[in-house]
């Protein structure tokens, strides 16, 4: 449905993107990760059409958008982060227009409805846009994008200013939107992306730096040889952290605090062809250590996002609760 190829973008001298190149299918739902100014906002305007690339091209369903800009166009919503809203209308009124100016053929007030029920703006449907909470203007905003019913979906950042209950809406909207449209999803929260996304692209200074489903992302350090223990232990945290690091074929061992009183959690990063689990054992049992949980962890996907763009993410949702799997949140 969407065909990026070798796409660059340069501003002068500054290089916004490089040799940009990836396909999506039909009926998937893609998370674009990346840090600020890695190139994602430049990426979704020149695949919508609002700005040019300087090389590579772009397709939607077959039709380049330099070549056949309104046929593209007309297959694809967009909901930047900024909502393009009319302040001095009411939804009915905007949404009217937003018909209108995409010249849609469906029914208009049975269509129109249809998607304010679809995002929960039926009680606001005659107010003053000017008048509504900055989450009811997201989802004025990801209702324009679904007029006219396109089947490619560019949502960027499509839950800022929502409410945690407003987010979990959004999510299984996009989530069963995803069953009949081609999504492509930018956001800053990470378990967001995580739990919506049937495949994550991650860019970092304008370069595609990682390209699979999340379960690929988080596995993908077996490949590269690495390994990842965590482990509720009691003992003194840092004799124990001491012992941990004089395992054969251990990297380095982070402590996650104290979970239970006298019991600190530990996450232990080592080689994949080193068996670390019986040295393990070994010593908690020579020492009097009891191990009270033990699991073995892949990388989530801010471990994965992090090693990649080299940046500091502060995740919403901080402390790590066992038995749920992967690293700290």
């Amino acid at each position: 449905m969407i065909e990026v190829k070798n796409l660059s973008k340069r501003y002068g001298e500054n290089i916004a993107l490089s040799h940009v190149s990836f396909s999506v299918g039909e009926n998937t739902v893609v998370g674009f990760l990346g840090p600020n100014g890695a190139g994602k906002s430049t990426t979704m305007n020149i695949i919508t059409g609002y700005i040019s690339a300087s090389e590579g091209s772009v397709s939607i369903g077959g039709h380049n958008t330099l070549d056949e800009p309104n046929e593209a166009k007309k297959l694809t919503g967009y909901m930047p982060e900024v909502p393009p809203l009319y302040v001095d209308m009411t939804v009915r009124e905007y949404l009217d227009f937003v018909y209108n100016l995409k010249k849609v053929t469906l029914p208009r007030e049975k269509h129109i409805r249809e998607i304010c029920a679809l995002v929960r703006i039926n009680e606001v449907y005659d107010r003053l846009i000017a008048n509504l909470s900055k989450g009811y203007r997201q989802r004025v905003g990801l209702a324009q994008a679904l007029v006219g019913n396109p089947p490619v979906l560019i949502l960027d950042e499509p839950t800022v200013g929502l409410d945690p209950k407003q987010i979990i809406e959004v999510r299984n909207l996009i989530k069963n939107l995803g069953k009949n449209h081609t999504v492509i999803l930018s956001s800053h929260i990470l378990p967001e992306v995580q739990a919506v996304a049937d495949r994550i692209i991650i860019v970092n200074r304008g370069r595609l730096v990682a390209d699979g489903t999340p379960y690929e992302l988080e596995h993908g350090n077996e490949k590269d040889g690495e390994q990842k223990l965590v482990v509720r232990m009691e003992g003194e945290p840092k004799e124990v952290e001491r012992t941990l690091r004089t395992i054969r074929g251990v990297l380095g061992v982070r402590n996650f605090g104290l979970k239970e009183p006298g019991v600190c959690e530990y996450e232990i990063d080592g080689r994949a062809n080193e068996e670390i689990r019986r040295p393990l054992f070994g010593i908690a049992a020579k020492r009097n250590w009891a191990i009270l949980a033990e699991e073995s962890s892949a990388l989530s996907l801010e471990d994965v996002f992090l090693r990649l763009t080299g940046s500091t993410y502060l995740s919403d949702n901080a402390g790590r609760d066992f038995g749920k799997g992967g690293s700290k949140k």
